[in-house]
């Protein structure tokens, strides 16, 4: 037995509790893992409270995202054994766990250079970052990128690939304290969404013309003003809702406001294969050995805490990425 955060229904923090499971043996093409750092995702909480677009059969264990070692590993597998260090960012929960099974076909061998909890803040956050900048809308030296919780764990990883690739960053906070972050991890503007217009300061930076590209993970509260935002042909990126979801989208709208690009991106569409998560994470292990993005783990938890992690993500006060240690 190992303990784990298991829901058996969907709802408040209160739905969290910390049980004893049964793990088992893996069976051909999976491992076991022992866990030794579990990543935090926004969209934990969304599955939590039952509004994630896929959900878990009940009951469950909640977490996508972790470093381990491999425990035992199940037949039909090679390139994988005993022992290795390996990370994940799973299709399905199961992360919040001292161990657990997963097919072999998710996981990444570590490199040498990352470290546990370095790999567990970074998987999903920092492939997310990839896939958008590099494959969702390359955004090209020169151009001017407004992004959205530019503070939390994609955001940050988002400011520095962009501005490494000489973008121009606007980011919004929802403090001013986190101005200050994002200005240190390559920002060039900050907006406090709470007390600034956005709008007006995408207009303003870029002399009336508009943003090239929005990359949102906020959704409803963001999107008329950040469709505003845009300059002609502009792209609008969204990958999440955290203040709820989109309206339904009008095509004649986008026309109107400048023959404008909308897109609601999600990882699994560009990660189709095997050979693309490997490179999507090969790009993101090689940016971060080589100095071009820092993963900002601005907290940390013990995994029985988290519903205080929970708690204080959804209330605004965490800072970058949080993880959870055993």
């Amino acid at each position: 037995m190992v303990k784990a955060v298991c829901i058996s229904e969907f709802g408040e923090v209160e739905a969290l509790k910390w049980e004893d499971v049964e793990v088992g043996d893996p069976g051909p093409g999976e491992l076991r893992l022992r866990h030794t750092a579990i990543g935090f995702n926004f969209l934990d909480i969304a599955v939590r409270k039952g509004i994630y677009p896929v959900l878990p059969a009940l009951p469950s264990v909640l977490g996508t995202e972790a470093a381990a070692v491999v425990e035992k590993v199940g037949d039909g597998i090679s390139g994988i054994n005993v022992g290795d260090r390996v990370a994940y960012a799973a299709t399905m929960p199961g992360a919040y766990a001292e161990a657990r099974l997963i097919d072999a076909s998710q996981v990444v061998l570590l490199p040498d250079g990352i470290s546990d909890e370095v790999a567990a803040a970074s998987m999903l956050k920092g492939m997310t970052a990839e896939y958008l900048i590099h494959r969702c809308y390359s955004a090209r030296t020169g151009e001017t990128a407004l992004v959205h919780a530019a503070a939390g764990g994609v955001g940050l990883f988002l400011c520095q690939w962009l501005a490494a690739k000489g973008v121009r960053v606007i980011g919004t906070v929802g403090s001013d304290a986190k101005k200050e972050t994002i200005l240190a991890n390559g920002a060039d503007h900050a907006v406090n969404y709470k007390t600034e217009n956005f709008q007006e300061i995408a207009r303003e930076v870029t002399e009336g013309i508009g943003v090239d590209v929005v990359y949102d993970s906020v959704g409803k509260d963001h999107y008329e003003r950040s469709i505003d935002s845009l300059c002609p042909r502009g792209y609008m990126v969204n990958f999440g809702n955290s203040s709820g979801p989109l309206p339904l989208i009008d095509s004649v709208e986008l026309n109107v406001k400048g023959s404008l690009f909308f897109t609601k991106a999600s990882m699994r569409f560009y990660q189709l294969s095997r050979r693309e998560l490997e490179n999507s994470a090969a790009t993101l292990f090689e940016a971060i050995a080589g100095g071009e993005l820092k993963t900002v783990i601005g907290q940390r938890y013990k995994l029985e805490d988290v519903g205080v992690a929970h708690t204080d993500v959804a209330e605004g006060r965490t800072t970058g990425s949080t993880v959870f240690t055993i």
